[in-house]
């Protein structure tokens, strides 16, 4: 397993890693920064309904006067929110069923599977809904939702490094002398997991993020006022004619903050295992 220094000097070395770390680094700096760099609150009504962009108002402002460039500001705040903490549970409980369902292997093995398989016949955002609607709206149980739907990815993940890693020689060697079972998945079997884990957690921001935007733009994810960049699209829909820029700028750092997540895990994924490099 590389260490984390030279993983980050190859992943600069690479033209488009470079892309996506200070792509991905500019979005969260964007986040942290967002009370200095916007021009007015995010629930502020500042001008004009529907002004254009212009000097005083970079992307214009939405149908009741707020400031867009701000509330993209905000938003990003709640996209990253979002897709961390709901990757977050996913990795987590991804994780622990992975290291189970691979190690021990039988009827264990099966009864996991079988659930997640359940989890992967359903279309992702159709879940998420079924799941927010159970819930109930709001951004705690959103995350909840998108959390439980990308667990799948990580079981499955997870479980393939363990049952590759149990026939190494080490491995074998470690269980022959009499290494207990955890110290065995902690010692031994979990750092084969790291590589093939990181880029999958990569992966899964940007498949959160749009997933996320999807919901608030239906009106199941954020609710408004608070911005999100689907919800913003959401309210954009009957205003394209009038005033474009409150769907084109929403839509812009939706795309572009998918893009950059997509070619960090690109990247990732050749720095971290070359043999899958095309």
């Amino acid at each position: 397993m590389k260490g984390l220094r030279q993983v980050f000097r190859e992943l600069f070395k690479d033209p488009m890693g470079r892309v996506g770390m200070f792509g991905v680094l500019l979005l969260i700096l964007l986040a942290i920064f967002a009370p200095v760099l916007a021009h007015y609150g995010p629930e502020k009504m500042v001008s004009m309904p529907k002004a254009a962009p212009s000097g005083q108002f970079w992307f214009g402002t939405d149908n009741y006067g707020r400031d867009i460039y701000s509330r993209i500001l905000y938003g990003a705040r709640v996209s990253l929110e979002v897709g961390i903490i709901s990757v977050g549970i996913a990795a987590s409980i991804g994780f622990l069923l992975g290291m189970i369902a691979g190690y021990f292997e039988g009827r264990v093995d099966r009864i996991i599977m079988c659930i997640m398989d359940i989890l992967f016949a359903f279309p992702s955002i159709l879940l998420a809904i079924f799941i927010t609607a159970v819930l109930g709206r709001g951004i705690e149980n959103t995350m909840i939702a998108i959390g439980i739907v990308n667990i799948p990815v990580f079981v499955r993940t997870v479980r393939a490094s363990v049952i590759s890693a149990k026939g190494l020689e080490y491995v074998q060697n470690a269980k022959s002398i009499g290494v207990k079972t955890f110290p065995l998945l902690m010692r031994h079997i979990a750092p084969n997991t790291i590589a093939p884990f990181t880029v999958q957690a990569t992966l899964a921001l940007s498949s959160a993020i749009l997933t996320e935007a999807s919901m608030s733009f239906l009106g199941l994810g954020i609710q408004p006022p608070d911005p999100s960049w689907g919800s913003m699209l959401s309210e954009a829909r009957t205003f394209m004619e009038q005033a474009p820029w409150m769907a084109i700028f929403p839509v812009l750092f939706i795309v572009i903050t998918i893009l950059i997540f997509n070619i960090l895990g690109d990247s990732l994924r050749d720095v971290l295992d070359p043999k899958l490099k095309t």
